[in-house]
């Protein structure tokens, strides 16, 4: 995941790259985290559903702190 915060509005974005089109945001990190996983699920679901692969991670997992 990638969490990106907003300076000028606040709360935080959050991209799930391994899964195209799955974002999601929150007022605080722990709300956007929440709702990641959330998102993460319905969206495995939605594969799940329609028969569709989970797509594979095309890049080895790694953490990257940014202070703002």
């Amino acid at each position: 995941m990638v969490l990106i915060p907003d300076p000028e509005e606040g709360g935080y974005a959050v991209h799930v790259p391994a899964l195209p089109g799955c974002h999601t945001q929150g007022e605080t990190i722990e709300e956007a985290l929440a709702n990641a996983k959330e998102a993460i699920a319905l969206y495995l679901e939605e594969l799940d559903e329609s028969g569709e692969p989970v797509p594979e991670e095309a890049t080895p997992a790694m953490l990257a702190v940014v202070a703002v």
